[in-house]
């Protein structure tokens, strides 16, 4: 059933946040001196702005190994595709796996420690950091609200679908999709999709868990669940514990 979702915006987020993901592990080992090929970026080790009263130092974050490994481990399977579809598929897909390197690197940081009598930022050292993975996937989940959906014709150099649009260049950062997603809100066994009936939705949420997104327009139920629990628990000297029964009903929400 794979094939069936092969080319779309979710396997498009998929291979982004995989080489992201790939990425940041890998430098985060470099940096953390767990790997032997690589270590800090030595290129900062010296330098920068003696006027503004800062300079390089610590461990900066090089992602470039990370970014060499990530190709290595990615992208040289995908060369080995063979056939018309699957070399345009696999070049699709190889953009969007360096659409998520590209955002590991697009959202490096610069950390700083000051130094100086009592707290006085006289002196400060500098280094490059990547940001928090939690980061980068908010980052590219917008790429993949905002994904680009190209010619299915699938060629060496990918091109927007919409004829109108084709003059506006593909950008690196861009997540690209060939085929329009399945109806996830609909229970399909071939494709192995269960559907969202049934499942507990929150009501107030405006999110992804919220019940007017989760249950795709249809509505939901609500009943009442009754829980019976131990509560107000004393030690007793000596020796037991005696507790109330406590019991509380809450509505649940499930999707029609």
């Amino acid at each position: 059933s794979l094939c069936c979702f092969a080319g779309t915006k979710e396997t498009a987020f998929i291979h982004a946040v995989t080489a992201a993901g790939l990425v940041h592990a890998v430098t985060r080992s470099c940096s953390a001196g767990n790997v032997t090929e690589c270590s800090c970026d030595t290129s900062l080790q010296s330098g920068g702005s003696a006027s503004e009263g800062w300079h390089w130092g610590g461990c900066s974050d090089d992602i470039h190994y990370g970014m060499s490994f990530s190709r290595r481990f990615l992208d040289v399977p995908m060369r080995n595709i063979t056939g018309k579809s699957g070399s345009g598929l696999a070049a699709m897909n190889r953009h969007n796996n360096e659409a998520g390197r590209q955002a590991v690197a697009k959202l490096m940081s610069v950390d700083c420690r000051c130094h100086g009598v009592s707290g006085s930022c006289a002196v400060k050292t500098c280094w490059k950091t990547m940001s928090s993975f939690e980061k980068i996937g908010r980052f590219l989940k917008d790429k993949y609200e905002n994904s680009i959906q190209i010619s299915d014709r699938l060629k060496k150099k990918l091109r927007r679908k919409e004829k109108s649009q084709r003059k506006i260049p593909i950008q690196k950062e861009d997540l690209l999709y060939v085929n329009k997603s399945p109806n996830y809100c609909v229970e399909d066994q071939k494709l192995g999709i269960p559907g969202t009936q049934g499942r507990e939705c929150n009501r107030t949420s405006e999110g992804p868990d919220g019940c007017n997104l989760l249950c795709c327009g249809r509505g939901y139920n609500t009943h009442v669940v009754r829980h019976v629990e131990r509560c107000d628990c004393k030690f007793i000297w000596c020796c037991y514990v005696r507790c109330r029964r406590c019991e509380t009903m809450t509505d649940v929400h499930t999707c029609k």
